[in-house]
């Protein structure tokens, strides 16, 4: 299993509403809730969030990361560990549509800077399996200087370098596991392993379920 940082550290806020109740004028009527935007995003100690007029920073054990977000977009601390994310006008489609957006990228972003994510990738088929090993061709920039090696039933093994920002462990000769911080970049990178063999009725597959 990939390692998993310890939560550590002390919660910090910088340039955004102090704790306390939603102010009345940041309240949303009932039918222009977002039903993402509206849930509150639970901070873990280990997590330091700042805000700048175009993005909001989230540091933790893992690193930083910024999530940018129109003006339009609020926050407020319904507690020291609360965040709520609010629209200045909800009756607004688009904004209502970005308010579920950004909420979802700033909780992925507190995920993936406090413990990461990881997703398995199983190879089902006859002979199907996969190793990784040092890219011939060293170090490159943007990649680990490691690749893997997957048979899939081709007359060729299909050889795919590790970039830098996903962690590839093989658990077993038919299964990997995947590791990131960025939830997006990682099922970038197991689409990309997956599009090698995309599950058809009585062949092989690339699946990523457990």
């Amino acid at each position: 299993m990939l390692p998993r940082l310890r939560q550590l550290g002390a919660f910090v806020r910088r340039g955004i509403s102090t704790a306390g109740p939603i102010p009345e004028s940041a309240r949303i009527p009932g039918n222009y809730l977002s039903n993402i935007g509206k849930q509150y995003i639970k901070l873990p100690p280990s997590v330091t969030v700042s805000q700048s007029p175009k993005a909001i920073s989230v540091a933790g054990p893992l690193g930083t990361t910024d999530v940018p977000h129109p003006p339009f977009v609020k926050f407020h601390y319904l507690d020291p560990q609360t965040l709520a994310v609010t629209v200045e006008k909800p009756a607004v489609k688009k904004q209502r549509a970005i308010w579920g957006l950004t909420r979802t990228l700033i909780a992925n972003a507190v995920t993936g800077m406090s413990e990461g994510f990881s997703t398995p990738l199983n190879f089902v088929g006859v002979g199907y399996r996969a190793a990784m090993e040092e890219d011939p061709r060293g170090k490159r920039p943007g990649f680990t200087g490691q690749r893997l090696i997957m048979k899939l039933g081709f007359s060729h093994d299909v050889y795919v370098p590790v970039p830098d920002h996903i962690q590839c462990e093989v658990v077993t000769p038919t299964k990997i596991m995947l590791g990131c911080t960025d939830k997006q970049k990682m099922g970038l990178f197991a689409a990309q392993l997956r599009s090698w063999r995309k599950p058809e009725p009585y062949k092989g597959k690339v699946s990523a379920r457990e």
